[in-house]
């Protein structure tokens, strides 16, 4: 068997013979392509087994005659050539075909697409017979027999009529039909889809599970596009798809109950390199990653910005470029996908919402697919509420799973109740139970109206509690994440910081937690800290120096979050005074020259710009006598963002300026904030 590439279904990845191969080299990949298609069994087939089958007996066929050929070496006219190259060219396509029926996960899609693929292998089937017809099998020196079946082969190609199989027509139509129940608002009957599933071969949680991956990555590739035809259709077999996962398997198969998303690329992460995440133009992380012509990879958004500016060479390689055309890259977003979360960095930024906010249209333009997925909101809501612990733990999984999805999943979930029942679930003794409970509430925290049903219904001690006592530490780093997004409303930072335990665990668990609690804890306590009523909790905590002591580990995931949460604590005096007691300088000093991120630096000059502000003369003049500092202001006049550049503007001209700064800084700096510097 053949492994999935990169290619999209139905589509072929032909390669050509090269007009001066020799025939013994085209014989033996013609046979060896045989041998491959004559591997596929009919079980391993979802759907148009019939058809399947009856290609590989085709194929079969003409491998018993080329092997005979390659054993008996008979002399082979010149006009074979042709015939091989043709057929060498067609059994790339049938293999290509072939290894999608039988792909594990695409079963739904491609007996949805029956008519499609019927059609694929019809023209297959009669590109072989004009193969066949062109080969001078009179003068080819084979046994009797072997002509015979050859000659026999060509008459059937030619005459054999391939259509849908009646099994699958009928499988698809109940398909059809229950999608129609699911437009209609009416239930549909769970005999029907399990017969529908046992006819595809779909037994278990992870087999449906399975056809939900291919699904949401087949939809994400068609927002891509310009013409999203294929968008809706998408849209309601995922819909169905969902639905049977929760509803019709009752058992969460395999390990994969205990997480999110396997674990089986995280020794492989181990030894990438991080920094080849980071795209070429921008030095940030990629969030969506497309290939040039010459070969080269750049996120989307900075490559396409560079192609706007007139520039048609690569920025890499220098090269002129073909072609503008940039090619999704499918393995290294899903690798850098899984990095991130192995290590707790957010890869949420504009291009992942333009694609969730995609996701979300493609669904809601889907009508089955709107009311599969409140249909299913329903259900899984009244499974955490009547249901059994493990009907409990299994319902709070798959709502954890289908908000990660799409903004219209979440919003659903949260119409139906499915808030209070995961609140309440957060005490249970059972870790599974509570982790995937803090999870999905950490997916529906991420809609508008879930932070506020979250916080009208007292959900706040619970996620708290949480997060000082949670039973695994990835539910009390989720309990951070909850925090951290709840605190983007205004008025629930006030009330999140009034919570007695809630600055203090996010502290403790910055200071102990997971690389990943870690990473949470710090984007919470910043989202705290816009808060100004918050700043002397977050102080009182403890946070500079927990802070302080991540710079000094050299954790280049997480310098930049913390060097944001250390500037917005400087620029009050009482955060002057806590920083000011570590040794700052150094630390920051070594960002400065080290940093490859824009954002580093910019946060580091901002700590700088109000040290000296609220630190007074001492901090100025440590500043003075530091030559390397001058030379990265002044790069960041030019280089740096404009933001960064008033800031540095704005400290260069206090070094310059002093000591005729003095007078001015000492009357905006009260007597007793004025600390030495270490």
């Amino acid at each position: 068997m053949f492994q999935r590439s990169d290619r999209r279904l139905l589509t072929s990845a032909v390669v050509r013979p090269c007009e001066d191969v020799s025939l013994d080299t085209l014989l033996s990949a013609v046979i060896a392509l045989c041998q491959a298609i004559s591997a596929y069994q009919s079980p391993v087939f979802g759907a148009h087994r019939r058809t399947a089958r009856e290609t590989v007996r085709e194929i079969g066929i003409l491998l018993v005659f080329l092997e005979e050929i390659r054993d008996g070496r008979p002399a082979l006219p010149g006009s074979v050539t042709l015939c091989f190259s043709e057929l060498y060219v067609i059994l790339q396509k049938v293999r290509c075909l072939l290894e999608d029926c039988a792909s594990d996960g695409a079963r739904l899609w491609i007996l949805m697409n029956s008519d499609r693929v019927i059609s694929e292998f019809r023209v297959l089937i009669r590109s072989i017979a004009t193969a066949l017809d062109v080969l001078p099998l009179a003068s080819i020196d084979v046994t009797t027999e072997v002509r015979e079946l050859v000659a026999l082969l060509k008459s059937q190609t030619w005459k054999v009529r391939i259509e849908i199989d009646p099994v699958d027509e009928s499988v698809r139509n109940s398909v059809l039909t229950i999608l129609g129940r699911f437009e209609d608002g009416v239930v549909p009957d769970s005999c029907v889809i399990k017969r529908v599933l046992d006819s595809l071969d779909i037994r278990s949680w992870s087999d449906c599970n399975k056809e939900i991956r291919f699904l949401e990555e087949e939809i994400e590739l068609e927002n891509s596009k310009a013409e999203k035809k294929e968008i809706g259709f998408l849209g309601s077999l995922l819909g169905f798809a969902n639905y049977c996962r929760s509803v019709i398997f009752d058992v969460v198969d395999g390990r994969i109950s205990e997480r999110l998303d396997g674990k089986c690329e995280g020794e492989v992460i181990n030894y990438l390199n991080p920094a080849d995440f980071r795209c070429p133009i921008s030095l940030e992380m990629m969030t969506d990653p497309v290939t040039v012509a010459t070969g080269q990879t750049y996120d989307r958004v900075s490559i396409e910005k560079w192609l706007r500016a007139g520039n048609f060479i690569c920025p890499k390689t220098g090269e002129k470029l073909m072609n503008t055309e940039l090619v999704p890259n499918s393995a290294l977003r899903k690798l850098i996908h899984q990095f991130c979360y192995e290590h707790g960095i957010s890869v949420a930024g504009s291009g992942n919402r333009s694609r969730e906010i995609a996701k979300t249209l493609s669904t809601t333009i889907s009508p089955p697919a709107v009311g599969a997925t409140r249909m299913l909101a329903v259900f899984l809501a009244e499974k955490l509420s009547t249901g059994t612990e493990q009907e409990q733990n299994k319902a709070a999984y798959e709502i954890r799973l289908l908000a990660k999805f799409s903004v219209f999943n979440r919003a659903c979930l949260v119409e139906a109740g499915s808030i209070l029942w995961l609140l309440i679930l957060l005490s249970s003794s059972y870790p599974s139970t509570q982790e995937n409970s803090i999870a999905g509430l950490l997916n529906l925290s991420q809609h508008p109206k879930g932070k506020t049903v979250i916080v009208e219904t007292g959900g706040l001690d619970p996620i708290v509690e949480v997060l000082r006592n949670g039973l695994r530490p990835e539910s009390r780093q989720n309990a951070a994440a909850v925090l951290f997004y709840i605190s983007s409303v205004d008025e629930y930072r006030e009330i999140i910081g009034e919570l007695p335990e809630a600055i203090p665990s996010l502290v403790a668990l910055l200071k102990h937690g997971s690389p990943r609690g870690k990473k949470n804890a710090i984007v919470a306590l910043f989202g705290l800290l816009l808060f100004p009523g918050n700043h002397p909790r977050v102080l009182a905590a403890g946070a500079v120096p927990g802070l302080m002591n991540l710079l000094t580990l050299d954790r280049t995931d997480l310098v930049d979050d913390v060097l944001a949460v250390l500037a917005a604590l400087a620029e009050r005096p009482e955060g002057t005074i806590e920083i000011l007691k570590t040794s700052v300088i150094p630390l920051l000093m070594g960002v400065m020259h080290s940093s490859s991120s824009r954002t580093g630096k910019e946060h580091c000059i901002s700590v700088f710009l109000s040290l000296c502000i609220n630190g007074g003369s001492e901090v100025i003049s440590i500043l003075r006598k530091t030559p390397s500092l001058m030379v990265s202001l002044y790069s960041s006049l030019t280089d740096g963002t404009a933001r960064a550049g008033k800031k540095a503007n704005s400290l260069l001209s206090i070094l310059h300026e002093w000591p005729s700064s003095r007078s001015m800084l000492a009357s905006t700096v009260p007597q007793d904030t004025v600390v030495h510097a270490r």
